[in-house]
């Protein structure tokens, strides 16, 4: 008989073949060792490594992959703009909207309200892969990363340390230097705990990571998160899946004139107006993911947020018309019959 030794992986109790490696492990399981990230003991695992390092009796690991799903696709309306492009870390993007990937029926509707939005980049989230399924669809089997940019985020991380083993574990699994942090105060608002996300993206940044941070409505605590290496700033416009709109209009503009690096609204837009709204007030792009999911028609919804977006955006450029407190006619009245 073959000799076994017990460890822990995502929680559950296991066993595994003495002397067998992490890739082995991996594969006996019945997933590709090339598709996941694990964590040993509390230190991430190279992948280059899974092949050569060798399990012991009371291991505890984590594995874990991206989930979520969608695929980029060109939009029938091209962009009439092409030249005004918004860069983040060195990177350039025509798609100033930003689409979660949760909250769908399946991966196909996903997959088409993504195509809809015209967006070119997703935020995914990092979970346990699902051991009694190896078989089950993952997100890279409907996202080809090298069409579409993944934003691995923190999303239900309520400490910095949370936050930043997460997002080290997302580094291992796809690679992706570009992430989007979020440090949650509380469950019912789901409001940033800004001394934890500020702690994180001093660890993050110092770490080689380029954090996009979601963050409060508050101009200083922007320019806080841009001091300690935020490469752009992401406060809320209303809490996260509330669909209330931007409720702080002032705060949001100011955050805007005082930023050196991008300002994208994340959370709360419930109507392409909102959408709109974001634009108007100078943001560089809007983050989404419930006001599509959860639409009648999310594939609809998508087309009309980035209709939203791209209007918004050139009603900013254009510069709108000063505000009067009384009546200004459009046509003289001189000459009148």
């Amino acid at each position: 008989m073959t000799a076994e030794i017990a460890l822990t992986l995502n929680g559950e109790p296991r066993r595994a073949p003495a002397g067998s490696s992490i890739a082995q492990f991996v594969a006996l399981l019945g997933f590709n060792p090339a598709r996941v990230a694990v964590e040993r003991n509390g230190d991430i695992v190279p992948r280059a490594t899974l092949g050569d390092v060798l399990l012991a009796e009371g291991d505890v690991l984590e594995m874990v992959h991206f989930v979520g799903g969608g695929e980029a696709m060109n939009d029938a309306v091209d962009d009439n703009r092409p030249e005004d492009t918004w860069t983040v870390a060195g990177r350039t993007f025509r798609s100033r909207l930003i689409v979660g990937t949760g909250k769908y029926r399946d991966f196909a509707q996903n997959a088409a309200a993504v195509a809809a939005s015209g967006a070119e980049i997703v935020t995914v989230a990092v979970r346990r892969v699902n051991l009694s399924d190896p078989s089950a669809p993952m997100l890279t089997d409907f996202i080809d990363p090298a069409k579409i940019t993944y934003l691995p985020n923190t999303a239900g991380c309520f400490t910095a340390e949370e936050a930043i083993r997460t997002l080290r574990l997302a580094r291992e699994a796809g690679g992706w230097d570009l992430v989007k942090l979020e440090v949650l105060g509380e469950a019912r608002t789901l409001y940033p705990d800004m001394r934890e996300t500020l702690k994180a993206t001093e660890v993050l940044a110092r770490e080689g990571f380029l954090p996009m941070v979601y963050c409060a409505d508050d101009p200083i605590a922007a320019r806080q998160l841009e001091e300690v290496g935020a490469v752009a700033i992401m406060p809320l416009g209303a809490p996260i899946g509330s669909g209330l709109g931007i409720q702080n209009k002032v705060m949001i503009r100011l955050i805007v004139e005082g930023a050196r690096v991008p300002v994208l609204v994340d959370a709360g837009v419930g109507t392409a107006s909102d959408a709109a709204v974001a634009m108007e007030l100078g943001c560089e792009g809007v983050l989404m993911n419930t006001a599509i999911a959860e639409a009648k028609d999310p594939v609809l919804m998508a087309h009309a947020m980035k209709l939203a977006v791209e209007s918004g955006r050139a009603a900013y450029r254009a510069g709108r018309m000063a505000t009067r407190r009384y009546a200004d006619p459009s046509s003289p009245l001189a000459g009148l019959i």
